[in-house]
């Protein structure tokens, strides 16, 4: 068996791009022919993968998969640009991420990476990513993904904008017909659009409201108008201004974007949905994810435009 030098790593590796350990791989497993170890490499995927892993990827898309109303998933898998997330190749990709991401068990993302890619189980999920790079040539990453399962009820989808924007919503009901599917649709939507942080009040972190009310009450403190009011009056006010932007933040105590009176909670839709269909039915729980967010990109306001079109 060949003896792989430093050299012949380093030289594979200005050939091809791939990664150093990979290099030593392939050089050994094809007892140093450096021909082999190429093509090695471009069978794996390897090859010109590392030479864009520098680039930026903050464009892509989100897409979910839901089997049977029971069992979703929601993935969000990024390119460097918005042409090659609109390309069929890579969305017919992102379902296989999609459809692998519903079978896993993985706890977190690189236990994910780590797994059997499950079309081609000579590759991990890592290796057929760097696979897909070489193909489409452009860096990509499988940035998250999420599951909800809903036995007593359903789970509803909704993609936006091509998968710009995707939400999943865990509906709990003992009806499930055409009407109640409109709603949690419609709810779906809502999320899309608004951009809540919570599905209830009765989620939000006590440090969260705690920090809050610091903010508010050195705001006071500091506005001259407000500062010399009582403490029982200024609490007041930082208790409103609480009550305030839980009716943002919280899903249900939104006003719903549909709502005709334009005062209508989501809540209070959900109730005149139930009580129509003669429904016990509760929103436990959404995903939303918006395709970059919270990445260096191009700034979009993708909820915005969701809005407009509920209208």
């Amino acid at each position: 068996m060949a003896v792989v030098t430093a050299a012949m790593v380093k030289e594979l590796r200005e050939m091809t791009g791939a990664g150093m350990m990979d290099c030593k791989k392939a050089l050994s497993a094809t007892d140093g022919d450096m021909d082999a170890a190429v093509d090695f490499l471009r069978e794996k995927g390897l090859a010109g993968a590392q030479k864009k892993a520098g680039r930026i990827a903050a464009e892509g898309i989100v897409m979910t998969l839901v089997e049977e109303d029971k069992k979703a998933v929601i993935v969000e898998v990024n390119a460097e640009t918005d042409f090659v997330a609109k390309n069929e190749k890579f969305q017919t990709y992102v379902a296989d991420v999609a459809a692998q991401a519903m079978k896993s068990d993985a706890a977190n993302m690189d236990e994910f990476f780590a797994e059997k890619w499950e079309k081609d189980p000579s590759l991990t999920v890592k290796e057929a990513l760097s696979s897909q790079i070489s193909i489409i040539g452009e860096n990509m990453n499988i940035r998250r993904f999420e599951k909800l399962e809903e036995n007593n009820g359903f789970v509803a989808s909704y993609i936006h904008a091509g998968g710009r924007i995707g939400v999943l919503v865990d509906v709990e009901t003992d009806v499930v017909n055409d009407a109640v599917m409109e709603m949690a649709k419609n709810i779906a939507m809502q999320a899309a659009a608004l951009s809540p942080k919570y599905t209830s009040d009765k989620e939000v972190p006590a440090d969260y409201i705690a920090r809050e009310k610091e903010i508010l009450r050195a705001q006071i403190d500091n506005d001259p108008k407000e500062a010399s009011k009582p403490d029982k009056v200024k609490e007041g006010m930082i208790n409103g201004r609480i009550n305030k932007e839980l009716k943002e933040i919280c899903l249900l105590d939104q006003v719903y974007v549909k709502a005709e009176d334009g005062k209508q909670t989501v809540a209070k839709y959900v109730e005149e949905v139930a009580k129509a269909n003669s429904a016990n039915i509760v929103i436990k729980k959404f995903i939303r994810y918006e395709t970059g967010e919270g990445m260096e990109k191009k700034n979009e306001d993708f909820a915005a435009e969701v809005a407009k079109q509920m209208k």
